[in-house]
């Protein structure tokens, strides 16, 4: 049976930059998601998938992916996600010869900036890296959908606070998920994630 395990992570600093070895271009949309379990379809650069995904258990789940045709994914992110669909910039970094992967979230989750480590085992040691902040893998707050559903309210906060008085808005987000500074609601941060 193909398991996912994997542990997520903030970061405590930019140190991660030095060390990326590929970048990969996602879009990631939401096709269905049941009591945890969910269906995803993904284009990584000129890679199309589909991906069905058990309900997480601690770091573990079963992970079924399929490669699809492009255009069939890019017609599924259209048509099937009911705009849950996620940009992000993978940075891809080899330490201590594990893979770490660094996703800089864009578009709505723009700011968001978070490390992940895929195992073999669920209780494989690893080394983490000096850039690694506080673990998050069981903090619901940090799963796509919380963090999407959040910046919508925050948004839509932001928007009646904005209309009724020019005072600046502020998100809701967990500690650490700051908005970059390229966005003009920017809070203070240099936009990746800290302790």
């Amino acid at each position: 049976m193909p398991l996912e395990i994997e542990r997520k992570f903030l970061l405590a600093n930019d140190g991660w930059k030095n060390g990326v070895t590929r970048r990969i271009c996602i879009r990631d949309g939401l096709i269905a998601s049941n009591n945890g379990n969910k269906a995803r379809v993904r284009i990584s650069d000129s890679n199309a998938t589909i991906t069905l995904k058990s309900r997480r258990r601690g770091p573990s789940r079963t992970e079924f992916e399929y490669s699809i045709p492009y255009s069939d994914a890019e017609e599924m992110l259209r048509t099937m996600c009911d705009g849950q669909v996620l940009d992000k910039v993978r940075h891809l970094i080899i330490h201590a010869g594990a893979v770490w992967h660094v996703d800089v979230y864009e578009c709505i989750l723009h700011g968001v900036v978070l490390a992940e480590v895929e195992l073999q085992r669920a209780d494989q040691k690893f080394d983490v890296p000096g850039w690694v902040g506080e673990e998050v893998t069981r903090d619901p707050r940090y799963r796509k959908i919380n963090m999407l559903t959040q910046r919508i309210v925050d948004l839509s906060e932001s928007q009646t606070a904005d209309a009724a008085t020019p005072a600046t808005p502020s998100t809701s987000f967990p500690h650490g998920l700051v908005w970059h500074p390229a966005d003009p609601r920017k809070r203070e941060g240099n936009g990746s994630l800290k302790r």
